[in-house]
């Protein structure tokens, strides 16, 4: 709360190494610290389905590592249900469909909310970064041969357990998906905020992005090649060397490639070391394939009445129906 000497005073870092908790001493922080310790749930307002904390045993946050062999196990013979439809969904399902052929049993039910597939595959040959474009392609044929049965317009609303452990999944709309194993659940990340709550931030309310770079970047704007270039101007917050960089800048935005982060650090380098004119001059170019934009919420062709639907405007439950809130998310957006 205090303003005099916040720009002279170091600023303050706790660690946690083998020798316990120390304190460190900095003139600037660099957080680069990704987003991928803090996954979006199951849910489609953006919460946690009904049920989910309750199932958490067999809902898992993480792409599957199949070529471990407990991981294997846990999945092989299994109803298997994919939640998301981003690259690391991509990356599940071609996992997935593999397993599928080698394992009989094996079923995968994939989870959109969108009403069609749209440019879930991305470019395919097109891309100009082939790795991106075949994992699309794998995908792909995962669904066209039968291996992965896709669910549309399904947003989570519950999970119910069996008696015997196993789950079903209901949607907003009453859809169920029943028999489920194991949820392996790729709806996206979002920043860790909380180890900053004593320095101050400037971040866009949608994106928690730098408020700067928000507008450069917004997935409903931009799609990973046509990212303007940014850098320390962009990434620096109101708390004085204190700087934003690598997924993290990104907030919730799904477009980040590493090439970004790499022009963001040299160009936060360079100006801490006092070489204002290289920090400013921003050289970035990027793959403009436009196969990984946009956040696919609600579809085009979505009616008025249909968007109202689901836009959480439902009739307010009486006094004797409420409960204390746990948290505020918005309905499927």
């Amino acid at each position: 709360m205090v303003d005099a000497g916040r720009d002279t005073e170091p600023l303050v870092i706790h660690v946690l190494t083998s020798r316990g908790e120390e304190r460190v001493l900095a003139r600037a922080v660099v957080d680069a610290s990704g987003t991928w310790t803090s996954a979006n749930p199951l849910g489609g307002d953006g919460m946690p389905a009904i049920g989910e904390r309750a199932a958490a045993g067999r809902v898992r946050a993480a792409v599957p590592d199949l070529s471990d062999a407990a991981e294997r196990a846990r999945y092989a013979g299994r109803h298997v249900v994919v939640a998301g439809s981003g690259h690391s969904a991509l990356t599940a399902l071609a996992g997935f469909a593999a397993l599928v052929d080698e394992e009989p049993g094996t079923t995968v039910s994939w989870l959109l909310r969108r009403s069609g597939f749209g440019q879930v595959f991305g470019g395919g040959d097109a891309d100009q970064l082939p790795a991106r474009g075949a994992l699309g392609q794998r995908a792909a044929e995962a669904v066209s041969g039968g291996a992965v049965s896709p669910v549309f317009g399904f947003r989570t609303e519950r999970v119910e357990q069996d008696p015997d452990g196993r789950l079903t999944l209901v949607s907003d709309a009453g859809v169920r998906v029943e028999g489920v194993d194991e949820v392996v659940v790729v709806t996206g990340f979002r920043p860790e905020l909380s180890w900053l709550s004593e320095v101050r931030l400037e971040l866009d309310p949608t994106l928690q992005a730098p408020v700067r770079l928000a507008p450069l970047i917004d997935p409903n704007v931009h799609s990973c090649g046509t990212v303007y270039p940014h850098g320390a101007a962009e990434l620096a917050q109101p708390e004085p060397g204190l700087y934003l960089a690598g997924m993290k800048s990104y907030g919730r935005a799904p477009t980040f490639l590493a090439r970004t982060g790499y022009e963001q650090v040299r160009s936060i380098a360079a100006e801490l070391a006092g070489d204002h004119e290289a920090a400013s001059r921003v050289e970035l170019v990027l793959n403009e394939t436009g196969v990984c934009g946009g956040a696919g919420l609600f579809d085009a062709d979505t009616s008025a009445a249909e968007t109202a639907a689901g836009s959480g405007c439902c009739s307010t439950p009486d006094a004797s129906e409420r409960g204390e809130p746990v948290s505020v998310g918005g309905a499927g957006v």
